[in-house]
């Protein structure tokens, strides 16, 4: 018997649950400044993206991909930005997130940059409903 899949405590603390991909348990970031998804393989103890085995790499790039265009899409954003970085929490994370000319970081990298913006209970209801939607859609072809 497999070990339940175990959500990093600060990843769990800063975002809400959207949906399940293929692979990925697919979250929100709690900001209201940037339409930002982070992908999580649910897989327990893996830190780097090589720790994926070659299929779960692909599958990842996939549902990347795929994260990418819906938020451009949505958001009428001029760009994605993805990332792997994993310097604040280990547990193997993806980060989409869709930018604008004049964001609050633009054209920099969005971490570190000004406070955190909360989402208002019902924006963040009504953010995490449309992208379900769309992600679920998209995932049933993946």
């Amino acid at each position: 018997m497999t070990d339940p899949f175990r959500l990093h405590p600060q990843l769990a603390a800063d975002t809400d649950l959207v949906t399940e991909g293929p692979l990925s348990r697919i979250l929100m970031m709690n900001d209201a400044r940037y339409p930002w998804l982070i992908l999580v393989p649910r897989r327990n103890d893996l830190v780097d993206y090589d720790d994926l085995t070659a299929d779960e790499r692909e599958m990842l790039g996939r549902e990347c991909a795929e994260t990418s265009k819906i938020l451009k899409r949505l958001f009428e954003s001029n760009k994605t930005n993805v990332a792997m970085l994993g310097n604040m929490v280990p547990q193997l994370h993806c980060h989409v997130v869709a930018r604008f000319p004049g964001d609050p970081a633009w054209p920099g990298p969005v971490w570190g940059i000004g406070q955190s913006l909360p989402f208002r209970e019902d924006d963040a209801k009504d953010r995490i409903e449309a992208l379900r939607a769309e992600l679920i859609t998209a995932f049933r072809t993946v």
